[in-house]
């Protein structure tokens, strides 16, 4: 299952749908936002892209919380499964403990993607290219024997995102 993933959009409708075309493109089927949404257009973005998705909430989306029952929207850590996968999300990292196989964060801006005994910590870096000229985001693909993960990443001034592929081996218990 491919799952894509983009993360502090703040303000930036126009990165963010750029960004969600590319995954969707690339073949996502699950999409995640790790959170500063920020603005409603960018969940309408989410809510119409033909695909389900899940939002958690960042640190400057509290006035999102009257469209809560409106979009998937949900607070932090918040745990799901999917491709028979456990997962957890969150905006912050303060919840890192390695109790699921993937951890998904956002909020540093930066991309991250490390495996530390059998977890998969995950950061898509920031969509929004605010603290660099830089608009990020990434790919999960979750397969029975290894995990892969696609980082993308556009320079305001290239037409196209660059890729990085990243494979680790699943730890199945």
């Amino acid at each position: 299952m491919k799952i894509g993933i983009l993360s502090d959009t703040h303000t930036k409708v126009k990165k963010a749908k750029e960004a969600l075309e590319l995954l969707i493109g690339d073949g996502a089927e699950f999409i995640v936002h790790a959170g500063d949404i920020c603005e409603l257009e960018t969940l309408d973005l989410l809510k119409n892209c033909g695909y389900r998705y899940v939002c958690v909430y960042g640190n400057n989306d509290a006035h999102l919380l009257p469209y809560h029952n409106d979009y998937t929207l949900v607070k932090e850590p918040y745990y799901f499964k999917l491709a028979e996968t456990k997962f957890k999300l969150m905006h912050r990292p303060f919840y890192m403990s390695p109790d699921t196989e993937i951890v998904l964060f956002g909020h540093t801006h930066e991309f991250q993607s490390e495996f530390i005994n059998g977890t998969l910590f995950l950061n898509p870096g920031e969509t929004c290219a605010r603290n660099k000229p830089i608009s990020e985001c990434a790919m999960l693909e979750v397969k029975p024997k290894k995990l892969e993960v696609t980082y993308y990443a556009k320079d305001s001034d290239d037409k196209e995102f660059q890729k990085e592929k990243f494979t680790y081996r699943r730890e199945i218990l």
